[in-house]
């Protein structure tokens, strides 16, 4: 059997999209962009009209906080409590 066969095979369980995982996607998001309110680069660029923080740190803000709570779900789905 090759390799790739053996490392499909091992996937975990993902949960199903419940208002739980968007809780925890949306905290992890915010979590991170209140992290890029105090970096000096997060202001380069076309700045937001409310927030202190430019366009694209703003994009990165929350493409991180979603890796971030990617991680903290699938983590929280392998142990068993969600």
């Amino acid at each position: 059997m090759s390799s790739i066969l053996l490392a499909a095979t091992s996937v975990p369980v993902t949960p199903v999209w419940s208002p739980t995982v968007g809780i925890i996607i949306s905290a992890s998001s915010a979590v991170v962009l209140l992290f890029t309110f105090a970096l000096k680069s997060a202001k380069v660029g076309l700045g937001m009209p409310i927030l202190p923080v430019s366009v694209p740190g703003f994009i990165g803000a929350m493409a991180f906080g979603h890796v971030i709570g990617i991680g903290i779900v699938l983590g929280l789905t392998n142990i068993g409590r969600l």
